[in-house]
């Protein structure tokens, strides 16, 4: 198992823990959550990473490139599930799978301009070559169903440790144009967390987070969304 599949193992105990964790009433229509304009535009990017250029790919770098591949595709399965159950509250879980959808794109782009295999290239919505993340999925949609409330906090609880691992691949990452895309990545999960975190306030919940260190959730969750 490697060291984002072990964050991923233990962020599983600690979500389906929070469906336990009260604040469960999902009465109450939340108002229109708007994350489109986060989306990567895939012509832009396209034309920033021919910018760039093509050089060799760490073991390291192509083992995170596979897997942030299939957990950006985990955060919008599971959002687009979500959104099918909750869109008549919120339109949170809509908006941010759209953005997901760019964000795996984009690690696509990455896997093609590299000739790495797409391991989702023959997968449908809710299935993964990662062992860790096909029980994951099924875990985060049972905790995510039991109210409104408790998928919101499934879907902080995704972004918190996406951050976590992106922040962990850029470690072992020097090449140019995946650090760009990781960066991008970040900043798109920043925002998708405080909009989390905002819909759960209308809601009346304080979200805790699970994984971050409370001065860094701070410092994102009390700043503007970047644009």
């Amino acid at each position: 198992m490697n060291q984002f599949s072990k964050t991923w193992a233990v962020a599983c105990m600690v979500t389906l823990a929070l469906a336990g964790c009260g604040g469960g009433g999902d009465a109450g229509m939340g108002t229109a959550d708007n994350t489109a304009g986060l989306a990567t535009n895939s012509a832009a990017l396209t034309a920033t990473l021919a910018a760039l250029p093509v050089e060799t790919l760490s073991e390291a770098e192509q083992e995170s490139l596979a897997f942030m591949r299939e957990e950006e595709k985990l955060a919008h399965d599971v959002y687009i599930q979500l959104d099918g159950l909750w869109r008549g509250y919120t339109k949170v879980f809509g908006n941010i799978a759209n953005s997901e959808s760019t964000h795996t794109e984009s690690v696509l782009q990455l896997l093609v301009r590299y000739n790495l295999p797409d391991p989702t290239a023959t997968l449908t919505a809710g299935v993964f070559q990662n062992t860790t993340l096909q029980n994951l999925y099924t875990q985060l949609l049972t905790a995510g169903s039991v109210s409104l409330v408790e998928g919101l906090k499934v879907g902080a609880t995704i972004e918190e440790v996406d951050m976590i691992d992106i922040n962990k691949a850029l470690l072992a990452v020097d090449n140019q144009d995946i650090t760009l895309v990781y960066q991008n990545l970040l900043k798109g999960s920043r925002n998708h967390l405080r909009s989390f975190v905002s819909t759960l306030a209308k809601q009346g919940v304080t979200y805790v987070p699970q994984y971050m260190v409370e001065a860094d959730y701070l410092a994102i969750v009390t700043t503007p969304m970047e644009r």
